[in-house]
């Protein structure tokens, strides 16, 4: 029988997933008879999953504390959330939280019990039905609580299983945190359902983390588990693609690498292919659930994010923004003054007559040129990023004749001359409103560590501007001359 999670200290058969998970069940339920809400920060591992489907079959609800989140994002998630009970196999990063911890029980794979007293009248309700709530810190300081009901989940679970199962995907590795919620529905619920093995190696074994990534550990990390499916965001898959470019050879047993987060060009998808790691696009936002739209092997439209799933219904309002029915949040946690039936994506795109999804970027991102053309700039992101010059970018132009750009290399190699290249190359493909016509290097990466980009990738826009605006302000200095 083959096992359906290992990591580098266990290996669970089916047989043990059932024994294990019930054994989880019992502690929970031991520790408390009614509704509880549950704080779960640990390392990604058998011992998250296990308890993650006890939760998720429990009538508890389950609070994934990201450890990628700062202190201070940790400390609001918490009080937020006015969590009583954490489970963690992190004691020292738990007594850096407010309250006093008192450990009162301990669990399965080293994980143990943590509580604090909190007032009654200070709990905060959460809406019926509520099985999860996820943070994201999106694109402001202190995370939002979304709210998910267990159906919900189960619908997008259903959707992927369903447009997966003719992949015959047997082995699955899991490189990002477990608190990611796409990450965590597909690791813990879809690929056991498939009855694939999940590899679920801890985040220093992966050599993957928001502030940074250790290349050559997370190639080690690949080779070693040689999985079949993969999930990444676009930075990921760029850094993968760069690798094979000098010399490192992707397993020959790929066959599935879902990419999303952020915008990822159609170049990027294509020099990845190329390079042999079969990347397709897909969107999705906590909001709904995760996954809203995925391509697949024998189910591609080059530009699209993919054919909309089968639990989702879209309509694009008058203006051009993506709206969301089916699998979406109860509400944000505080926030319960209407029952969330359709979620306004903020996303701007279109629907073909074959139900695929083109994104074109963000309403609130939208520039508007003193000459008074629209540009999306994550459109124009994309072609820059499709060259391996460029490692990160941010473009601007709001109510300026021209667009400019601030950019960090693509390695520490790169020149002046090899971005310039990249920019001639991208405007080629772009109309004259939309090229970039002066450009600035960044003094750091932006990264999520220094505030200047969300966990999943999309850059902090007005953070960026705010630390840099003397640096684009200079772009267009002469802008009149010129």
């Amino acid at each position: 029988m083959s096992d359906v999670f290992e990591d580098a200290k266990h290996a669970l058969t089916r047989d043990e997933l059932i024994e294990r998970e019930q054994q989880a069940s019992r502690w929970l339920d031991d520790m408390s008879a009614s509704t509880m809400r549950y704080g779960l920060m640990a390392d990604n591992g058998t011992a998250w999953a296990m308890v993650d489907r006890a939760l998720h079959r429990s009538t508890h609800v389950n609070v994934p504390l990201p450890r990628h989140f700062s202190q201070a994002q940790l400390a609001h998630v918490v009080a937020d959330a006015t969590l009583e009970r954490i489970i963690t196999d992190d004691y020292e990063k738990l007594q850096s939280l407010a309250g006093s911890w008192r450990q009162i029980s301990a669990g399965p794979y080293g994980l143990q019990c943590w509580e604090r007293s909190i007032a009654a009248e200070r709990s905060r309700s959460v809406p019926a039905g509520t099985g999860k709530i996820t943070y994201t810190s999106g694109s402001t300081g202190n995370p939002k609580g979304v709210c998910l009901s267990r159906d919900a989940m189960e619908a997008v679970v259903n959707s992927l299983s369903g447009t997966l199962r003719p992949l015959e995907i047997s082995r699955h590795l899991c490189l990002l945190p477990l608190s990611t919620l796409l990450d965590n529905l597909v690791s813990v619920q879809v690929a056991p359902r498939l009855g694939a093995t999940v590899c679920l190696p801890s985040l220093a074994e992966t050599g993957v983390g928001y502030g940074g990534v250790d290349v050559p550990r997370m190639l080690a990390c690949i080779e070693r588990y040689s999985p079949e499916s993969l999930l990444l965001v676009p930075e990921l898959l760029r850094l993968l693609v760069a690798s094979v470019t000098r010399g490192w050879r992707p397993p020959a047993t790929l066959k599935f690498i879902a990419v999303g987060g952020a915008s990822v060009s159609p170049e990027l998808l294509t020099a990845a292919r190329v390079a042999g790691l079969p990347a397709y696009e897909g969107y999705g936002l906590s909001e709904c659930a995760s996954v809203v739209a995925l391509n697949a092997p024998g189910a591609v439209r080059a530009g699209s994010v993919g054919r909309v799933l089968p639990h989702a219904t879209l309509r694009i309002d008058e203006v051009g923004e993506i709206h969301v029915r089916g699998a979406t949040m109860s509400g944000y946690l505080g926030d319960e003054s209407a029952s969330i039936e359709e979620v306004a994506t903020g996303d701007l795109g279109f629907i073909d007559d074959d139900g695929y999804l083109y994104v074109q970027g963000r309403r609130k991102n939208l520039l508007i040129t003193s000459l008074g053309r629209n540009v999306s700039p994550e459109w124009v992101e994309r072609e820059l990023l499709a060259h391996t010059s460029i490692g990160q970018v941010v473009v601007f132009g709001e109510a300026k004749p021209f667009l400019s750009a601030l950019i960090y290399p693509g390695s520490p190699k790169i020149g002046a001359a090899d971005i310039a290249a990249a920019i001639d190359s991208a405007n080629r493909l772009l109309p004259v409103y939309a090229q970039v016509r002066r450009w600035a290097l960044l003094p750091e990466a932006l990264s999520h560590v220094n505030g200047s980009m969300t966990v999943n990738g999309r850059p902090r826009r007005d953070v960026v501007f705010a630390r840099h605006q003397s640096l684009i302000e200079d772009l267009y200095v002469d802008a009149i001359a010129s």
